[in-house]
């Protein structure tokens, strides 16, 4: 922990004074330098924040000094002042708190993207989702059930899975102790899934991967279990299946247009109620290594944010 000067807006950025941050499995990779983007060491984690914007840098328009917003960065959350483009910011709503907004823009973004645009999910398809008590796993439930879909959650140990089907799952199972591809075949009468979303890989990935259907799409998004996982070209071919990667944090640089659009829709679904983040713990700023070691070590319910006084 230390101190640094309060940094200043460039034109296009916003100074904005931190609330709250997220806290997402890619800030454990990175502190390792494991992630893709490695910034040169030291640096300060953190790739989402809310709080109030403190000052607009020349040609900044849309937004005023003192308005809450929320916002994503390449990392430097974990602070006080945090410079963000005013392309990656988004205007909060009013009855949305700190926290849930400072957690709401990756893994809701990260499953909206995933399902919408990669993986092209149609109302009434079967959705299998991985990890599904985790934070991205979690929005992936809410975000696929406001898409239309039927939805499996696989999650480790019962409370987990209770939770998955608190937040809109149609069944869930426990793959800690149950068969996945038999649970799949009964719900789908045989069928398979239409889509996997996999935050997870490791041995439930492959097992996922022979759960689709015909034309079924896989969408990798990571790999909290450790192990990325070698798909079999062949079981491609045999059903015509796609395996889709997803980086969303590509599209910040690649088509930041289109994440905001993204980020204004999905906050509309929040306010329309189709959505219900969870805030499971809360951390002080000066508690940031224990919060990043509980999502390391995959203790973490839905999201963690760390408040900043």
């Amino acid at each position: 922990m230390g101190e640094i000067a309060t940094p200043e807006p460039k034109p296009g950025e916003l100074r904005i004074r931190v609330k709250a941050a997220g806290v997402n499995f890619a800030d454990t990779l990175m502190v390792r330098g494991t992630y893709q983007a490695k910034p040169a060491f030291p640096f300060v984690p953190g790739m989402e924040l809310a709080g109030t914007i403190d000052a607009l840098g020349q040609g900044v328009k849309g937004f005023s000094v003192h308005q809450r917003v929320l916002a994503t960065v390449e990392h430097g959350a974990f602070a006080e002042y945090v410079i963000a483009r005013a392309a990656d910011c988004a205007p909060i709503p009013g009855s949305m708190d700190d926290a849930t907004a400072a957690t709401f823009p990756i893994v809701y973004g990260t499953a909206h993207a995933g399902l919408d645009w990669r993986a092209g999910l149609k109302r009434a398809e079967t959705l299998l989702v991985l990890g599904a008590a985790g934070g991205v796993g979690l929005a992936a439930v809410e975000v696929g059930r406001a898409m239309g879909a039927r939805i499996i959650a696989a999650a480790r140990g019962l409370e987990r899975c209770a939770l998955a089907q608190a937040h809109g799952a149609d069944v869930t199972v426990d793959y800690a102790q149950d068969d996945l591809r038999e649970a799949v075949k009964k719900f789908t009468g045989g069928e398979g899934v239409n889509v996997v979303f996999d935050p997870v890989g490791g041995d439930i990935a492959d097992i996922a991967l022979r759960c689709l259907a015909w034309e079924g799409r896989h969408v990798v998004v990571g790999f909290a279990a450790g192990r990325v996982p070698q798909i079999p070209a062949n079981i491609l071919l045999i059903k015509n299946i796609a395996a889709i990667g997803l980086f969303w944090g590509a599209y910040r640089k690649r088509n930041p247009e289109r994440l905001a659009a993204s980020i204004d829709a999905l906050l509309s679904m929040w306010e329309r109620g189709a959505l219900k983040p969870l805030v499971s713990e809360r951390f002080k700023l000066a508690q940031a290594g224990e919060a990043l070691a509980r999502l390391s070590q995959r203790q973490a319910k839905g999201k963690i944010a760390i408040e900043i006084d």
